[in-house]
């Protein structure tokens, strides 16, 4: 608690720290217990060590180990990747743009991405992660004894014999019975099985069914047969085995074909049985020959036994030339590093890889092309008489192509039109008013077309697009369907020049087809395009189901409907929608059908396709300039859901119109109003004479854009229905005086020749105006309106606030709604949103005014929690942007914006998530996220973030927020960091030195900021156990940021401070939580500088392994490497806990281990990776310590395993001498023992670690445990995952140091200590024994730890996500480069082809420490080859080395372990030579 309280003095406002703990701790109303507390030791000023250390660093051959590289983090600026050839932001938005909202949006799709690169990032996290993992060399086939003694016991079971069987069958077998005769022999069916032996010899075993073979029957050796013969008198197809011993088996076949061949195959058994055992005789007597031959022959100097005695003179001088060196060499040849043999790296696990996070892009649904061939109706001529007679439509048709969702009931596209008409048809339309023909100021050239006109400042956006030649006849379109289904359909709309009524005008194509109809129908259409060309009417429809299944499948072999024919009582979308419903039972449907066929194929969009343009005509690549056709890409209309929503990325500022229906039927002010056209323009003035603008797009064979457009009309229907779409191009800035006008006309279709004389004028009588602002209340909004109808049209007719303030206004029907109109805004850069329009008005007025209404933005702040989640969605980087920079624009005073700034982020953030999109935050964070260039007035972006966090969590009101807070905690993290990272790019702050990089008042919001967070994670974990794992996580990354950017010493203090709320009580929760955070630190990609691996106030004249050796965790130790200082202690006090939390501590430490093992930055030179094993140094005593419970007895299924002794009997009998010869050798060097523990007296440095076997408190406060000041009670046995580990980490650590720096370690460490690591060989041999593949199938599951499964690796911090798709390639490399019998755990129990892979890994496991531990045993004897002999080799050292010899022999070895070991026991043997009288004995 003193430390803590020190803490506090160093904050800038004393209290604050008692003030955050007062105030959760009554939030989450409990008394939290006294607890104990560990001790905290302070680590060194990182910074000064360096700086005043700068000499002998930069002296230092391994100076790559101590020093973090300078390259570390940069930021750059990443092209933004456009679909389109050109910007799709217009040239003039910017100047044009008036609202904030707008502005902030086109900047934001106009600006390049920031991203801030972390050089060595692929290094910061669990060793899976590295860029080069471990390779999987394809593992040696090790023989042990153990397998090849199961083969030989398991002859007579039928699983070992399958692989041998000649010959199997039912057979009947006489039943054994001396007293009853031959034919009273009572036979049972029994089914045979013919094997042969390993030593070559054959057995007949006999068994209750092919099925149930277990158990055996009984057995019949031919070994002892001597013939086979028919006895058919016994019994139909019988036969007899005669036996030595005068002695039959009576058996009998089913058929006499099954008979002879049980009979040919018996004795060709026998024969093969006889052959053997004459080779074997003749061998026999052929010795014997040759030995009665040598004995008789007198000319012979040698006799037998002197030639076999030189023979094996010379075989024993060949293991007399046998040296340590050549010993050593041999050992080497092959070797396998022991840590890819651990199965936690032979385990695949893909649970930590993330994938890339990728930048904002156009994200599409389910592409399609449509393309239109032609329309044909059966009613044909010959147009021209110049077209050599070509059979053509008699007049021209207009197709309009939309999809359509009936389960949703609406449209989902926007309409595509196409002109399928021939020239020559399209002829009958030029002579028109040219409506139909291209406008004279438009550029048909073929260069690229600009759109809007520069000369007048009209607003309209100014952008290249595709030159018009190119878009006058487009047939192809690209649709996309975000959510597909097999409810979508294509629907193609056929409409023909205004002519009569739909029934009228359909009648002679629905008729038998004949030259006169045509003639007079031909005739007709000549007269009615020249006159009424420029207005349509509805004629037919079809439709087409798209998909086949919501797979998103393609419907291609489906044809289209038949043409129906158009009901003119059933036009609108509402009516359509239901006709479609209809047809899908064509038995109940009464539609009428025109004769004739729409051709237009549907297929996917390949990847590779071109020429094509977006819906704003801009072209997209890739894009050829000299294509003759393009593909036009039609709007999907995505349904308001935030699952089908994106992020905007490009500028599109567009409005559809939907003229829905006028009931005129009531009106009396004009006296003819039947067929009634509208005419939509858009303008942006009420003042007479004002023009309507040129935005709307046009159709095929007009211009791209016109200033009208006509809906389809309905002939003599005074309350006319319409289906149009308008589409148009909206200025960048939309004012008050932008408004849609409406006039509509009553159209005259009269034909005879008194009408055909008038003037254009008469064609067309205004019955009407209506209008429809652009802006209400200042923001467009999509909506559908009852609109009055104006009778004409007065200047300043926009506006009247109240109708009887405008008296030139006359309106229809007293001003009722009688004109229904949909619109639909398709703007990125116009919210419609009310409280996101308000809160972004507001902000501008706050910036164009000096002073702003605190109170009134946090009231819009508030209000920003009301917006729908599609709308974050689509604007989120705009408004997240915004958000921040609200956030960090908030001065000290006004800390309220601040606090309500981070709720709304945090809502924002909640939402994502909670849709399941929270990859467009990290998209936002990584290439997005830009911190404010700090000022005098304003502080940085991370240092407000951290302050209104801590902020938030003090106000304990209201855990909704905080709870959400924390459960998304990695985005305000990441932001922060990338906040840090650009603070220290922008103001070149990286070339400074750390503790000045970032002021006081940062690092102080830092420590106030541990402070608020700690108390949730300690006190609230089992409320909010997801929640306070995600802070923690989300801490522990941010800590390891700090660690790269900061001054190391504090963020070391902050580590500090983190462990010192935890206590040595915490609940097991707690524990795991507190090693996912150390885990999280020290995976950090320079935690070896970090620690800092070199001497400390040491002489120059020292050798270095002297000056390095630092074998006891002390708290010197602990100060100087802070990281594994603290690690070293967690894991020693996790040992004496539950097992969970055992294997998650020993886990931590080993990955650790192997990720140093296998980090190519370290793997160069043999002596990098020797330098970072001697800071483990202090491993060794922890496992000293905990002797006792790496003595636990290894799993085992078989009760004697091949051995003399069972296992339990080696490690009793090995712990009882151990302790027996302990004791005995503290006799001799005067050393006090307490339960054959060694407390050293004579270190001044004790270490930190805690010995749980000494019960006496005055003792372990002798030996100033950190860990605790009470004895613990006893604990468990270690389980065999965390033995297994820590003894992996012992074994590579005595590897991978150099033999000078283990004889060092071997001459400082106490006698007690050298005992004791012996001892820790003797465990690891006996530990890693293989047990044999018959105990390996036979386990329940196959040795696989089952720490970090995915449901704890989903929880790792997200800060790590660069390099992931390499990564996944990688990793999928290695698995292809694996044993080919190993596969993936399914979770149904192991396979053969896992047991075989995993008795394969623990052959070479056994091997490998086999021969490692020789490595050791082989050097110890030469450093102590003195002390061995001392006492004529009768003293404890003597004893336990030939123990630990001993213990090979006792334990089964592999083949080629067994030849080293015997190679090694003769070396030892013939170094250490005993005198005579004392030899016996010993032995």
């Amino acid at each position: 608690m003193s430390e803590v309280r020190k803490f506090t003095k160093r904050l800038s406002k004393p209290g604050t720290a008692a003030e955050v703990r007062q105030s959760v701790s009554e939030a989450v109303k409990s008394t939290v217990e006294l607890v104990e507390q560990p001790r905290i030791i302070e680590p060194l000023d990182y910074e000064a060590v360096v700086f005043q250390r700068k000499a002998q660093i930069h002296s230092d051959p391994h100076r790559d180990l101590l020093l973090c590289p300078v390259d570390d983090v940069s930021e750059s600026q990443i092209s933004r990747q456009r679909r389109t050839v050109v910007p799709s932001v217009p040239q003039n938005a910017e100047q044009e743009a008036r609202s904030l909202f707008a502005k902030k949006c086109i900047k934001m799709y106009d600006t390049d991405w920031h991203v801030i690169s972390y050089k060595y990032e692929a290094y910061s996290g669990d060793f899976r992660m590295l860029p080069r993992g471990l390779k999987m060399d394809k593992l040696p086939a090790h023989v042990f004894e153990v397998d090849e003694d199961t083969k030989d016991e398991d002859t007579t079971s039928l699983c070992s014999q399958r692989g041998g069987i000649l010959k199997q069958g039912w057979l009947q077998k006489a039943n054994i019975n001396s007293s009853l005769s031959v034919s009273m022999r009572v036979f049972k069916r029994r089914y045979f099985y013919l094997s042969q032996l390993p030593d070559g010899s054959y057995i007949l075993n006999s068994y209750k069914d092919e099925k149930n073979c277990k158990e055996t029957k009984g057995s019949i050796y031919l070994d002892s047969c001597i013939d086979v013969v028919q006895s058919p008198k016994m019994r139909r197809n019988g036969f007899e085995l005669k036996m030595q011993d005068r002695y039959s088996h009576f058996l009998a076949a089913d058929s006499e074909a099954e008979m002879e061949d049980w009979v040919i195959t018996l004795r060709q058994a026998l024969q093969s049985s006889a052959d053997s055992g004459q080779d074997k005789k003749n061998g026999a007597e052929l010795l014997d020959y040759a030995a009665d031959d040598n004995s008789s022959s007198q000319g012979k100097d040698e006799s037998l036994q002197e030639n076999c005695g030189r023979n094996l003179h010379a075989e024993l001088m060949k293991y007399a030339r046998e040296t340590d060196q050549l010993s050593k060499i041999n050992r080497n040849e092959g070797r396998l590093k022991l840590f890819c043999l651990d199965p936690e790296t032979q385990r695949l696990d893909f649970s930590g890889i993330e994938p890339d996070v990728k930048p904002f892009e156009d994200r599409f649904g389910r592409r399609i092309t449509v393309s239109c061939h032609n329309l044909t109706f059966s009613l044909q001529g010959c147009v021209n008489e110049k077209a050599d007679g070509i059979l053509t439509n008699l007049e021209p048709f207009f197709v309009s192509l939309a999809l359509f969702d009936i389960s949703k009931n609406c449209k989902i596209s926007a309409d595509f039109h196409v002109d399928l008409n021939p020239p020559c048809v399209r002829e009958l339309l030029t002579d028109t008013s040219g409506q139909l023909s291209p406008m004279s100021d438009s550029d048909g050239g073929g260069e690229v077309m600009v759109n809007g006109d520069s000369g007048k400042r009209n607003g309209l956006p100014v952008l290249q697009r595709v030159s018009e030649a190119l878009l006058h006849f487009p047939t192809q379109g690209i649709f996309s369907v975000t959510n597909p289904h097999a409810d979508v359909f294509l629907v193609a709309r056929v409409e023909k020049v205004l002519q009569n009524g739909i029934t009228h005008c359909a009648e002679p194509y629905m008729k038998t087809p004949d030259t006169k109809a045509a003639q007079k129908v031909l005739k007709a259409a000549k007269q009615t395009c020249q006159r009424l060309g420029r207005y349509r009417m509805p004629f037919a429809w079809a439709a087409k189901q798209v998909f086949k299944d919501a797979q998103g499948s393609l419907d291609m072999d489906g044809k289209f409907s038949p043409l129906y024919r158009q009901d003119s009582s059933k036009i609108s979308t509402d009516d359509l929608l239901k006709l479609l419903v209809e047809i899908r039972k064509p038995e109940k449907s009464k539609l009428q059908i025109i004769p004739g066929q729409l051709n237009v194929t549907i297929e996917c969009v390949p990847p590779d396709f071109s020429n094509t343009v977006n819906s704003s005509y801009v072209p997209v690549k890739p894009f050829e300039d000299s294509c003759e056709r393009v593909s036009v890409e039609v709007e999907e209309f995505l349904p308001e859901e935030a699952k089908y929503n994106h992020p905007f990325t490009t500028y599109k500022n567009q409005l559809y119109i939907y003229p829905l229906q006028l009931k005129y039927d009531n009106q009396k002010t004009f006296t003819k109003a039947r067929n009634i056209a509208v005419c939509v323009q858009f303008r942006d003035s009420d003042e007479d004479g004002a023009a309507p603008l040129k935005c709307i797009y046009g159709k095929p064979g007009d211009s791209l854009f016109t200033s009208s457009a006509y809906a389809a009309v309905l002939h003599h229907n005074q309350s006319p229905e319409f289906y149009e779409e308008v589409k148009i191009e909206l200025p960048v800035h939309v004012h008050e005086k932008h408004h849609v006008l409406f006039s509509f006309y009553h159209v005259s279709c009269e034909s005879s020749s008194k009408a055909s004389s008038k003037k254009k004028e008469g064609v067309e009588c205004l019955v009407g105006y209506s209008w429809m602002p652009l802006l209400k209340d200042g923001r467009m909004q999509s909506s559908e309106l009852q609109l009055p109808v104006a009778a004409a049209l007065p200047t300043g007719y926009l506006c009247q606030e109240s109708r009887k303030s405008q008296p030139d206004l006359k309106w229809v029907e007293n001003a009722k709604p009688l004109f229904k109109v949909r619109s639909h805004v398709a703007s990125t850069i116009y919210p419609q949103d009310l409280h996101l329009h308000k809160f972004f008005q507001h902000c501008q007025l706050m910036e164009t005014a000096s002073e702003g209404n605190t109170a009134e933005l946090i009231k819009y702040l508030k209000c920003l929690h009301a917006m729908e989640t599609h709308v974050i969605i689509t604007f989120l980087p705009t408004v997240l942007m915004q958000l921040f920079e609200v956030l960090t624009a908030a001065t000290k005073d006004a800390h309220e914006i601040a606090v309500n700034s981070l709720r709304v982020i945090i809502h924002i953030v909640s939402k994502c998530h909670e849709e399941g999109l929270d990859h467009y935050l990290r998209s936002f964070v990584k290439y997005v996220f830009l911190t404010r260039t700090p000022s005098s007035a304003l502080a940085t972006t991370h240092e407000v973030l951290a302050t209104a966090i801590t902020a938030v969590l003090k106000q304990t009101a209201d855990f909704n927020t905080s709870n959400k807070l924390f459960k998304y905690s990695w985005f305000f993290f990441e932001t922060m960091a990338k906040s840090m990272a650009q603070f220290l790019q922008r103001e070149n702050r990286m070339k400074m030195p750390r503790p000045q990089r970032f002021p006081d008042s940062f690092h102080q919001a830092l420590q106030s900021l541990v402070l608020s967070i700690m108390p949730h994670i300690t006190i609230r974990h089992g409320e909010i156990p997801e929640e306070a794992r995600s802070i923690n996580l989300g801490l522990a990354g941010f800590i390891k940021r700090c660690l790269t950017f900061m001054n190391r010493g504090f963020a070391f203090g902050l580590i500090n401070h983190y462990m010192s709320h935890f206590s040595l009580k915490d609940p097991k929760v707690l524990t795991e939580i507190k090693f996912e955070f150390l885990m999280t630190v020290c995976n950090h990609e320079h935690f070896i500088p970090l620690n800092l691996p070199m001497a400390f106030g040491r002489t120059k004249l020292q050798r270095v392994q002297e000056q390095n050796l630092e074998f006891s965790l002390t708290e010197e130790y602990c100060r100087n490497h802070f990281l594994v200082g603290l690690l070293f202690r967690e894991v020693a006090e996790a040992l004496q806990r539950g097992p969970e939390v055992r294997q998650l501590a020993v886990s931590v430490l080993k990955n650790l281990l192997i990720k140093h093992a296998i980090d190519d930055r370290y793997t160069a030179f043999k002596n990098q990776q020797a330098r970072i094993c001697m800071l483990y140094l202090p491993l060794y005593e922890l496992l000293y310590q905990n002797l006792k419970q790496l003595s636990a007895p290894p799993q085992t299924f078989s009760p004697a395993l091949g051995l003399n002794g069972s296992r339990d009997d080696l490690i009793s009998t090995s712990t009882t001498d151990s302790r027996r010869t302990s004791t005995a050798m503290d006799r001799d060097h005067g050393l006090p023992a307490q339960n054959g523990h060694i407390v050293r007296r004579e270190d001044s440095r004790s270490s930190l670690f805690m010995d749980s076997g000494a019960p006496d408190s005055m003792e372990l406060q002798r030996r100033a445990s950190t860990m605790s000041s009470s004895p613990k009670p006893p604990v468990s046995r270690l389980g065999q995952y965390e033995i297994k580990d820590l003894l992996f980490c012992f074994l590579h650590i005595v590897k991978t140091l150099s033999e000078e720096t283990l004889m060092a370690y071997w001459s400082k460490i106490s006698p007690q200590d050298m005992m004791n690591f012996l001892s820790l060989l003797e465990i690891c041999v006996v530990q890693f024994r293989y047990i044999g593949k018959r105990n390996i199938s036979r386990s329940q599951e196959v040795f696989v730890p089952k720490l970090f499964s995915s449901d704890r690796k989903s929880l790792t911090m997200p800060a790590i996500r660069s390099h992931r798709s390499s990564l996944l390639q990688t990793k999928m490399h290695q698995f292809n480069t694996m044993e080919p019998s190993f596969t993936l755990n399914t979770g149904m129990g192991p396979s053969e082809a896992e047991i075989h892979h995993q008795s394969l890994l623990e052959g070479n496991i056994s091997t490998e420490v086999c021969l490692s531990v020789l490595d050791v045993l082989s050097l110890f004897t030469q450093c102590f080859k003195t002390q061995l002999l001392d006492s004529d080799g009768h003293n404890p050292l003597m004893r336990k080395v030939f123990d630990v010899y001993l213990t090979f022999l006792k334990v089964g070895q592999s083949e080629a372990a067994i030849r080293h070991v015997f190679t090694a026991l003769r070396a030892f043997i013939s170094k250490v030579r005993i005198k005579n009288q004392h030899s016996v004995k010993f032995c």
